[in-house]
């Protein structure tokens, strides 16, 4: 893209019009992990409208989205926030931009946003256990959360083997399409 402001940027890729949100907060009092971002949807919102491009990309927030769609529900201009922070993983991913305030321990989230969408380019849908097998080889964090995993392929959580989808080819030619499309 050419030099242009965050707030132009994100709106071109998540068609919306960010400017819009007036920060009345209803966004940030129905996300469920509000109380995990150091800001929130409103306030990464305001980011945008600033520019603060190093101190946006520098939180965990957009990373920590859980893309549920309930601030855009609850949103009275109608801005699709799951949208913008989509958006924001784009650029953030495509400047390589690392979430400064880690907490030790915490997954390295780019990795595993760049695992997630491989693993569904590749097998059409999210298969947990492929992400993370992948996760843990790429990160060499092997033993991490062992417990935890263990229990949830115990309870059947995580299934073992991934089930096919009839349009696994349909998928994998719309990342094709959208890598196509990002060279130009």
């Amino acid at each position: 893209m050419p030099d242009t402001t965050l707030l132009e940027k994100v709106n071109a890729l998540s068609e919306q019009t960010t400017q819009l949100c007036y920060h009345c907060h209803k966004c940030t009092s129905g996300c469920p992990v509000a109380s995990e971002m150091q800001y929130g949807p409103d306030r990464v919102l305001r980011m945008v409208q600033q520019d603060e491009t190093d101190r946006l990309f520098g939180s965990r927030d957009i990373w920590l989205c859980a893309s549920c769609e309930t601030c855009g529900a609850r949103c009275p201009n109608e801005i699709d926030v799951a949208r913008v922070m989509d958006a924001l993983r784009q650029l953030a991913a495509a400047s390589q931009s690392q979430p400064k305030h880690a907490i030790i321990g915490e997954p390295d989230s780019l990795k595993f946003h760049r695992l997630f969408l491989f693993v569904v380019q590749k097998m059409g849908r999210m298969h947990e256990a492929t992400l993370l097998a992948c996760y843990k080889l790429w990160t060499r964090h092997l033993l991490a959360d062992m417990g935890s995993g263990a229990l949830m392929f115990l309870k059947g959580k995580v299934p073992l083997l991934p089930h096919r989808i009839q349009g696994r080819k349909d998928v994998q030619k719309l990342f094709e399409r959208t890598k196509a499309e990002k060279e130009y």
